[in-house]
C-alpha cells in the first residue's frame, strides 16, 4: 500500500486494517505520533489526515491510502518551525513530553481552523488532548501566542 506521509510516498506492506499509528511507528519509523490509549481518548497519537486533526490509533491504513498524512515531524523543520512549535518551546509547554506532539498536532489544527480562538474555542478543540503534567495553562498560553505570531506574519 501506498502512504504519503511529511511530502513523501511510502510504501508499505501491510494489511489495510492495521491502524496508521502502527504503520507510521513501526513500519515508516516516523515515532512522533505515540501510542498512549488505543481508544483514541488521549490524543498522543494525533496526526493531519487531509489536514484534519485525526487519532492514528483508530485510522485503519488502508482508509489513509490516497490522504496527505502530516506527524509532527511535517509540521515544521528545526529552521523554520511552525508557529505552535515556536510558542511551545517559548511557553515552556512540555515537562514530561509525551503527550506533545499530539497536542501541537492538534492545536496547529485548530489554528488552520479558527486563527483567533477564544479560551472556550481552545477548551472544546484542545479537550481531548490529555497531558498527565497538566500543562494545560501553558498550552492555551501558547496556543495563544502562536496565533498572535501567525496573525503578525
Amino acid at each position: 500500500m501506498k502512504l504519503t506521509v511529511n511530502g513523501v510516498e511510502h510504501e508499505a506492506d501491510v494489511e489495510p486494517e492495521m491502524p496508521l499509528l502502527w504503520v507510521l511507528r513501526d513500519e515508516l519509523q516516523i515515532r512522533g505520533p505515540k501510542y498512549g490509549c488505543g481508544i483514541a481518548q488521549c490524543g498522543a497519537c494525533t496526526v493531519h489526515m487531509d489536514g484534519i486533526a485525526v487519532r492514528s490509533c483508530q485510522i485503519a491504513a488502508g482508509d489513509a491510502e490516497g490522504a496527505e498524512v502530516v506527524t509532527i515531524e511535517g509540521l515544521g523543520t528545526p529552521e523554520s518551525l511552525h508557529a505552535v512549535q515556536a510558542a511551545w518551546i517559548e511557553h515552556q509547554v512540555a515537562q514530561c513530553g509525551y503527550c506533545q506532539s499530539g497536542q501541537i498536532m492538534q492545536a496547529a489544527y485548530l489554528l488552520d481552523m479558527m486563527p483567533e480562538p477564544t479560551d472556550e474555542d481552545i477548551d472544546k478543540v484542545m479537550g481531548g488532548n490529555l497531558c498527565r503534567c497538566g500543562t494545560y495553562p501553558r498550552i492555551r498560553a501558547a496556543i495563544k501566542a502562536a496565533s498572535a505570531a501567525m496573525k503578525g506574519a
